[in-house]
C-alpha cells in the first residue's frame, strides 16, 4: 500500500519497509535492509552480504534498485523527514499537547517527500536514471 506513495521518489516497497522502521531511529533502516533483503550475519562489522544484495536488487522489469539517483533521493528524504519517535514525544511533552507534534511530522515529511520527488524527478528527467 505504500509503494504508490513512495515509487515517485524512487522507492519501492523494500525501501518503504526501512523507511517505517527508520522512524524509532534513522540508523534502523541498514538493520532493516539486512532483515529485508534476508542479508543478516552474525558479525556486524562484515557489511559485504547486505552490500552485495543492494548491489544486485532490482525493479520487477530488471531495473537496478539503488541507483546513484535513487541514493541521492533518499539522503534528500532523510536530511529533512521527521523520523525520529523520541524527538516527537519531547515535542508532545514540551507543549503539552498534539497540535505541533503531528504539525511537525506532517510539514517535515511532507518537505523531504516534495523535495524528494524533485530531486529524482529531476533527475530522470535530465537522464541520470
Amino acid at each position: 500500500m505504500l509503494e504508490p506513495a513512495i515509487k515517485p521518489l524512487g522507492f519501492d516497497w523494500q525501501i518503504g519497509i526501512g523507511l517505517i522502521s527508520s522512524f524509532a531511529a534513522r540508523e534502523v533502516f541498514v538493520s532493516t535492509m539486512s532483515v529485508v533483503f534476508q542479508r543478516e550475519s552474525g558479525d556486524k562489522k562484515n557489511t559485504a552480504p547486505l552490500r552485495e544484495a543492494l548491489l544486485t536488487a532490482k525493479w520487477p522489469d530488471g531495473r537496478a534498485l539503488f541507483t546513484p539517483l535513487v541514493c541521492f533521493s533518499l539522503m534528500i528524504y532523510y536530511v529533512f523527514a521527521m523520523q525520529c519517535m523520541s524527538t516527537i514525544a519531547v515535542v508532545k511533552r514540551e507543549t503539552n499537547g498534539w497540535k505541533w507534534p503531528i504539525f511537525q511530522t506532517l510539514y517535515m515529511t511532507g518537505t523531504a517527500w516534495v523535495l524528494s520527488f524533485i530531486v529524482y524527478q529531476s533527475g530522470r528527467a535530465l537522464g541520470f536514471a
